[in-house]
């Protein structure tokens, strides 16, 4: 990838850089040592670009890939909203959380949207905000170094950037598994759930960026040039574990609330459901709950719809102490012993629940 046609010196400490290679754009996260987690001049920098992208009838589609070998995106810069919220909570007004979280969603919502292909190689891990850059595409290639999860049950949150609208289409029960318990899916898993579209090896991601950038898009319609360039470079990555798993997963998972759930989990004889009950037990209580019921609404809901109960439920956890209290135990003091609040399940009300989903005194988001 030589032809940088776009400048990549004005990206230079931003964090994302862009790149037109014949008729393809190139989107690169480049925070290497941060595991190309997401920030708000990130996202101020790709939403223009792809709406820019979208209108050029030069660019025939869109890849984008992780700098480095360790990641294609980590998730969002979940330190930067800590800091952000503490200087709310001491006084100040928020400056970059409500910025970030609606630009975050507003940036997926155009990828959802996006009028032509839109290729993630996602070599690497890929949780949260990774997520969201990636699945709302058409066309995400997973590899057999891919680690995708949505952890945002163990930081006081709730999966979002459409894991609301994602999570209830994975086969079975699997979804509420992966949204409750923070499950670490790899390659093969991530196809098995439809977080795949295609499978390639890890180092021929490269090569894949290269044949993509050097393809004919004028002898077929891009998407059938995607389709073709990515089944070139096909593996088979193997049997997923989450297939063999869906008899004791279905069964507990398919409960209708969290207690009931564990219960379940506790009642197998199957050493992996109680390693997934104990996870849950190191949870926030009130996102478990959270996370259970926009799971079960998410499944009969459009996805911009999700968007906007996605912001509302965001709000509720930017107000409560558990997100704080979740970054503080995991990347700050780095002990990792939370003091939610509640600290247990009974104290989590149905109608604290049923609260957050109302529409409350803030703007809703609302993508088109």
């Amino acid at each position: 990838m030589t032809d940088k046609t776009d400048g990549w010196d004005e990206w230079e400490g931003i964090g994302v850089g862009f790149d037109v290679v014949g008729r393809l754009g190139v989107i690169t996260l480049d925070r290497p040592k941060a595991l190309n987690a997401l920030t708000l001049p990130m996202i101020d920098r790709l939403r223009p670009r792809l709406d820019e992208w979208a209108a050029d009838d030069g660019i025939a589609a869109v890849a984008i890939h992780g700098a480095g070998e360790r990641a294609f995106c980590a998730g969002g810069d979940v330190i930067a909203i800590y800091e952000d919220g503490l200087a709310h909570k001491a006084g100040a007004g928020y400056g970059l959380t409500h910025s970030f979280f609606i630009g975050e969603y507003s940036l997926n919502h155009q990828i959802h949207t996006f009028p032509k292909p839109y290729v993630s190689l996602v070599n690497g891990i890929s949780m949260g905000g990774g997520f969201g850059l990636s699945v709302h595409g058409s066309h995400r290639v997973v590899t057999e170094r891919t680690t995708f999860a949505m952890p945002e049950v163990g930081i006081g949150l709730f999966p979002d950037v459409g894991g609301t609208w994602f999570l209830p289409q994975c086969p079975g029960r699997v979804g509420r598994f992966l949204g409750l318990t923070a499950h670490r899916c790899d390659g093969p898993d991530g196809m098995y759930v439809g977080y795949g579209t295609h499978a390639a090896a890890a180092d021929r991601i490269g090569d894949v960026l290269d044949a993509l950038s050097t393809a004919d898009w004028s002898r077929e319609q891009a998407y059938g040039v995607v389709d073709s360039v990515l089944a070139r470079f096909a593996v088979d990555l193997g049997p997923a574990e989450l297939a063999a798993s869906r008899p004791w997963v279905d069964a507990a998972f398919g409960h209708d609330s969290v207690e009931a759930i564990l219960d379940a989990l506790d009642a197998t004889e199957v050493e992996e459901a109680h390693a997934s009950a104990a996870a849950m037990r190191r949870m926030s209580p009130t996102s478990l709950k959270l996370a259970l019921e926009a799971l079960t609404r998410g499944a009969e809901m459009a996805y911009r719809d999700c968007v906007t109960m996605e912001y509302r439920l965001m709000q509720t956890c930017m107000a409560r102490n558990d997100f704080f209290e979740g970054i503080r135990a995991l990347l700050i003091d780095k002990d990792k012993k939370p003091r939610w609040q509640p600290p247990d399940l009974p104290s989590v009300t149905d109608a604290e629940i049923s609260a957050a989903f109302e529409p409350g005194d803030f703007k809703d988001l609302i993508v088109n």
